[in-house]
């Protein structure tokens, strides 16, 4: 297994070339604190890399995780588990003047851009790692919390239950 953390040279990067990442106990501290995780216990990494024209290097593979989520409600620690594929492409960071927009398609929203002598591919897979979260995470407690603090439920608030009160007050038998 290789350190997460390590930049890998492009000039030593092979087409072909696998490589199986685990985060260390600093690696993960360091990256639960980026993130705003209460903890990540483990998080590895299988990758295949695939030299593209040179300067490109296409990283395919499945990041998996174990971690803790902060309840949306409580702040509860949730346990979760991440288990996905990826695919991130690394090209040379474009030529533009410094106000100059850059536009991404759908297609470009996985290209990491490099300097041109390595590419960081454990930062990278912390971002997909980021990606793979559940933006609202919920303890067992979230609904009673929610409930408490005045939070309609989306049966108590959608289109449907104003329409159930205005039938209510409608007067219809």
């Amino acid at each position: 297994m290789s350190a997460f953390s390590d930049r890998l040279s492009l000039d030593r990067v092979r087409d072909g070339e696998r490589l199986d990442l685990s985060a260390d106990d600093a690696e993960r501290a360091a990256i639960a604190a980026r993130l705003g995780l209460p903890s990540l216990e483990r998080l590895e990494a299988h990758v295949a890399l695939a030299r593209e024209d040179g300067q490109r290097v296409r990283a395919c593979g499945r990041i998996k995780g174990v971690l803790e989520q902060s309840c949306v409600a409580t702040g509860e620690p949730v346990p979760a588990h991440v288990d996905e594929p990826f695919e991130i492409l690394f090209m040379p960071e474009p030529k533009t003047e410094p106000d100059e927009e850059i536009e991404l398609s759908e297609e470009d929203c996985d290209v990491v851009f490099h300097d041109g002598a390595s590419i960081d591919l454990g930062s990278a897979l912390a971002d997909t790692l980021a990606l793979s979260l559940d933006p609202y995470p919920r303890s067992p407690q979230a609904e009673e919390a929610l409930r408490d603090a005045g939070v309609l439920s989306e049966d108590q608030a959608g289109p449907f239950a104003a329409l159930a009160k205005l039938k209510g007050l409608g007067g219809e038998p």
